[in-house]
């Protein structure tokens, strides 16, 4: 079986995840066009454009969850450190322990805080003895969060706040060392504050993981990302580091956009 290579092997390529002619249909509607992308391994990238330009439908493909959908159709290539995670070889429990997921709404499950961030692990490393009360604490301080809910680990994790509940769902993530985070909108249902709170911590992430982030707020796409996609009608128009695409954009429908003329 073809593993996903671990993000702590020391060649670790370049770029963490890179496409190639990537197209998809939904029935005959086609979602994609022939999108060539090279995502850089350990930085944090947003991906920007309007709605159903196609941006949440490349994340999806990247952890293989629009295959569920007996109607979409995938052609091209995706290499996710090296590796086509469509590669029959490729199983799909190791796409999705190397390849986490943060979706728009918290998500934590109805269990308490422990064994939601446990949850993941036990999944994977059946059998392990590893000290879990360790590995608990290391999730928890790693999202800034071990201090508003050590004391409370017994509770549910639906209890927390939504910001609480975003940073809880992102800390079940990290026991199975995953390389790359693909966060859908992750600060949509949140307020200012949470918004902000969820941002620091994307930017304590940086280096330690590769994150691909969607957003339709373009302050946010500056703040917290190093390199910027803009999508349009589901193909890639420009791809730069984000201060440059803001600034000194080099397509006319970048520019238009970020100016506010469509979306």
């Amino acid at each position: 079986m073809n593993a996903i290579i671990d993000q702590d092997d020391n060649q670790s390529p370049e770029y963490a995840i890179h496409t190639r002619k990537l197209n998809l249909w939904y029935g005959t509607f086609q979602a994609l066009f022939d999108v060539d992308l090279s995502i850089r391994n350990g930085m944090i990238t947003s991906l920007i454009g309007p709605s159903g330009c196609g941006k949440s439908t490349f994340l999806r493909s990247v952890n293989r969850i629009n295959e569920r959908l007996g109607y979409v159709r995938i052609e091209g290539d995706i290499n996710v450190l090296d590796n086509n995670i469509y590669d029959p070889a490729v199983e799909l429990v190791q796409v999705r322990k190397q390849i986490g997921m943060v979706f728009q709404r918290p998500n934590p499950l109805p269990i308490s805080i422990r064994d939601n961030i446990l949850f993941g692990h036990r999944l994977h490393n059946k059998g392990s003895k590893a000290d879990q009360d360790e590995i608990v604490e290391s999730a928890l301080k790693q999202v800034l969060l071990w201090e508003k809910v050590k004391d409370r680990l017994n509770n549910k994790g639906t209890e927390l706040s939504l910001e609480e509940q975003q940073k809880l769902c992102i800390a079940r993530l990290l026991p199975v060392k995953p390389s790359v985070l693909l966060m859908d909108e992750p600060c949509s249902a949140l307020d200012p504050k949470g918004t902000a709170a969820v941002e620091e911590l994307i930017w304590e992430l940086r280096g330690e993981y590769t994150i691909l982030i969607v957003t339709h707020n373009m302050a946010q796409a500056r703040r917290a990302s190093e390199e910027c996609i803009f999508m349009l009608m589901g193909r890639v128009i420009e791809h730069q580091a984000t201060e440059d695409l803001f600034v000194t954009p080099e397509q006319k429908e970048t520019a238009d956009y970020i100016e506010g003329r469509y979306g």
